[in-house]
């Protein structure tokens, strides 16, 4: 597929690394050349220098036949622009645009084929949102992704001594709660991927990926470690969009208080959040975060846009009490320094919104795709389409399918039901089938085996 990247920053440089090393043709335009070099050094692809939106630059970076154009500039109004630039002047087919501005997402009727023909929009902020929120209402939970319209999620746990099925075989899960589907995708430990088996061994500090209808979450992470109780009291540093929006979708049911250094953005904050204390200071300030009981709060998330504010922050409320801390980092080499140690949860914005990117990429009926262990795996949604004749799984067992190694099915949804199968699990057209793959290189094989043959209609 040959690919046009707008924007050489964190997310367009994360969107390259991933597609490069999948036989895509990708080009990358910015304007900053010693960025491109430097891409261009580390990556098989194409630097075009230039603005993003002028048609001569697209041009020179070959709009005229390519595939997909991925607009992921810092500015809304350049990622706009060139979208409708490439549609008008040089028809390409499918259009991605990065939009954060809460004023544009709130008009839908802006983004049609007669208005700025952009196919799909990705707003980081909404994304990143929604990972935190679920990260709060599965208390414990390293990671929290939903699939086929959020009736089933795949979540990621540590394991610690006490939980019951630490020192046992996997096949005791089943024993342990009877009429209760899971099945643990994937195990990590010590970083090395394990591929689970029934005589698997869970040890202590593993990293477990398990997939579950949304009701039976709480109950499998039980069977890992001690349950944290809900959590109901949050602080959320930094006052900026997802700041805002998190604590807009959290006030309904949590106790919440906002911190922002900001005197306007303080003041403004104050008269639109009407359920949260907002208060004005340096998330930082130790008397601040003892003065508003950071010893009774359940979690900490630092979300301002500063790496190291945020991870100062983080490790001082987890050092006077905080019983959870989640901080945003951008900086890819930090998250692994940081994570396991004082603060629970590094968040990497790029990867949270590289997922929404990928599912449009895909080839097959790709419909999700989340990026795990910092790009290294992946959690797919595939539609299973056609019959026996024109597709490779429809009408086949389990046990039949050509899966690369690694790959591992989580889960089937069929209409409302949610199915966890076994070996003689028969495929259905139209099942969306989750799948767990612990090398994303080979993804390739995975759309091959959920495309159609071209006699399908």
């Amino acid at each position: 597929m040959k690919i046009i990247i707008l924007g050489a920053g964190q997310v367009g440089a994360s969107v390259a690394h991933s597609l490069a090393h999948e036989a895509n043709d990708i080009t990358v335009v910015d304007v900053r050349s010693d960025i491109l070099r430097e891409l261009q050094g580390r990556l098989d692809l194409r630097g075009v220098t230039g603005v993003a939106s002028h048609p001569d630059v697209l041009a020179q970076a070959g709009a005229k036949d390519a595939d997909m154009i991925v607009a992921v500039t810092n500015s809304d109004e350049t990622n706009m622009i060139a979208c409708q630039v490439a549609y008008t002047l040089f028809h390409t087919p499918t259009k991605i645009a990065r939009v954060r501005a809460a004023e544009y997402l709130s008009r839908s009727e802006l983004f049609s084929q007669d208005a700025l023909p952009i196919d799909v929009l990705i707003s980081p902020e909404e994304l990143v949102t929604n990972y935190i929120r679920r990260l709060i209402e599965h208390p414990g939970s390293l990671q929290v992704l939903d699939f086929a319209d959020g009736k089933v999620q795949l979540v990621a746990a540590r394991a610690y001594y006490g939980g019951p099925l630490v020192g046992h075989e996997l096949r005791e899960l089943t024993e342990h709660m009877p009429g209760i589907q899971t099945r643990v995708a994937a195990i990590f430990r010590r970083n090395t991927p394990i591929f689970p088996k029934g005589d698997t061994i869970i040890e202590a500090d593993d990293e477990v990926f398990f997939v579950a209808a949304k009701k039976n979450i709480r109950a499998v992470t039980s069977e890992l470690r001690k349950l944290d109780k809900p959590y109901k009291r949050v602080i959320i540093a930094g006052g900026g969009n997802i700041g805002r929006r998190l604590a807009q979708a959290l006030a309904p049911k949590y106790q919440v208080k906002l911190i922002e250094h900001n005197k306007e953005r303080t003041k403004e904050l104050s008269e639109v959040l009407n359920d949260v204390i907002v208060l004005r200071g340096d998330a930082a300030d130790e008397d601040l975060l003892l003065e508003e009981n950071i010893d009774n709060t359940d979690v900490f998330c630092a979300l301002t846009n500063d790496d190291e504010a945020n991870i100062l922050s983080a490790m001082l409320a987890k050092r006077l009490g905080a019983k959870k801390v989640m901080s945003i980092i951008n900086r890819p080499s930090y998250v692994d320094l940081v994570e396991s140690g004082a603060i629970d949860i590094a968040i990497s914005p790029q990867q949270v919104t590289i997922g929404a990117l990928l599912a449009h990429v895909r080839r097959g009926d790709v419909v999700a795709v989340h990026s795990l262990r910092r790009g290294a795996a992946e959690a797919i949604e595939a539609v299973a389409h056609g019959d026996s004749k024109t597709s490779k799984v429809v009408g086949r067992r389990i046990d039949e399918l050509k899966l690369p190694k690694g790959c591992n099915i989580g889960a089937l949804v069929r209409g409302d039901e949610v199915i966890i199968p076994h070996h003689d699990t028969v495929i259905e057209t139209e099942d969306h089938v989750i799948l767990f793959l612990v090398d994303k290189r080979r993804i390739t094989e995975v759309e091959r085996l959920f495309a159609v043959s071209v006699t399908f209609l």
